[in-house]
């Protein structure tokens, strides 16, 4: 064998120390790249029952939301009836409710005034002034 000869051995071996060293890793790279792929199918499997769940439960929440819509909507009809009725029956009796009970505290308080002056002797309705006269 000549020189030339032993030195593409050697160059040959070579070249297949390093393609040998370079497939494990590309082996390995295959065989992550393979479990990726089967973490992905099987994540993309078991997505579907969670939207389907998903779906459900938004559905019914805006349907829940469709109904408390609907008991808001009667909640402000009946205050806006209540402040209507508050004020009519201010409008109507509560002008005439005010004047008929000043006039009886009046009346009361004229009563009184007057059992007051019955009950005490005949000389008493004046006022005295200090050290002055009866």
């Amino acid at each position: 064998m000549t020189p030339t000869q032993i030195a593409a051995l050697i160059a040959a071996g070579a070249f297949v120390l390093l393609v040998v060293l370079l497939a494990i890793p590309l082996i390995k790279l295959g065989r992550t790249l393979d479990e990726a792929t089967t973490a992905i199918r099987k994540a993309h499997e078991n997505t579907d029952p969670l939207f389907t769940g998903a779906n459900s439960t938004i559905t019914h929440v805006n349907t829940q939301l469709e109904r408390v819509d609907g008991i808001t909507a009667n909640a402000k009809t009946i205050s806006g009836n209540a402040s209507a009725l508050s004020s009519l029956f201010t409008a109507t009796l509560g002008g005439p409710l005010v004047k008929t009970a000043a006039f009886s505290y009046g009346v009361n308080k004229a009563l009184r005034s007057r059992r007051k002056r019955k009950q005490e002797p005949a000389g008493k309705h004046f006022r005295t002034r200090k050290g002055g006269r009866k």
